[in-house]
C-alpha cells in the first residue's frame, strides 16, 4: 500500500507563487506509479490539475485548463512530487490533493479523472487573497 503526505500549502495573494509537495511512501517504486495533482475549491467538483509518470524521463501532463500557470515535476530520490504554481489567482484558492495510480502508462486523459486514481493525500489547502 502507498501513501502520501502533501506538505507546502498556505496563504499567498493573487500574483504570487507557491509550490507544494507530495512524498509517497510505503510500497512505492517509482517504475510503478502516475502520479499527479488535483484540487477542489468550496462547492466544487474535484478537478484534475497535472501529472507524469513516476519512474522515468516523461514530460508531464496537463489539463488543458491548468496549462500556463501550473508545473509538475518530480524528484525521484526523494519519491516527491511538486506542483509550482505561478500567477495565482483568487480562483486558485482549493484544497490540492496528491493522487498516484499504479501503471507505467500515464496520461492526461486516464490519470486526470477522479475515477482513476487508486491512492489520495490528505491535501493541503491553498489560499488566495488579499
Amino acid at each position: 500500500q502507498v501513501q502520501l503526505v502533501e506538505y507546502g500549502g498556505g496563504s499567498v495573494q493573487p500574483g504570487g507563487s507557491l509550490r507544494v509537495s507530495c512524498v509517497a511512501s510505503g510500497q512505492y517504486t517509482p517504475e510503478s506509479y502516475c502520479m499527479g495533482w488535483f484540487r477542489q475549491a468550496p462547492g466544487k467538483e474535484r478537478e484534475g490539475i497535472g501529472g507524469m509518470y513516476m519512474g522515468g524521463f516523461d514530460l508531464p501532463y496537463y489539463a488543458d485548463s491548468m496549462k500556463g500557470r501550473f508545473t509538475v515535476s518530480q524528484d525521484k530520490t526523494r519519491h516527491t512530487l511538486y506542483l509550482q504554481m505561478d500567477n495565482l489567482e483568487i480562483e486558485d484558492t482549493a484544497m490540492y490533493y496528491c493522487a498516484a495510480r499504479k501503471g507505467a502508462m500515464c496520461s492526461a486523459d486516464v490519470d486526470l479523472q477522479y475515477i482513476a486514481v487508486q491512492t489520495w493525500g490528505q491535501g493541503t489547502n491553498v489560499t488566495v487573497s488579499s
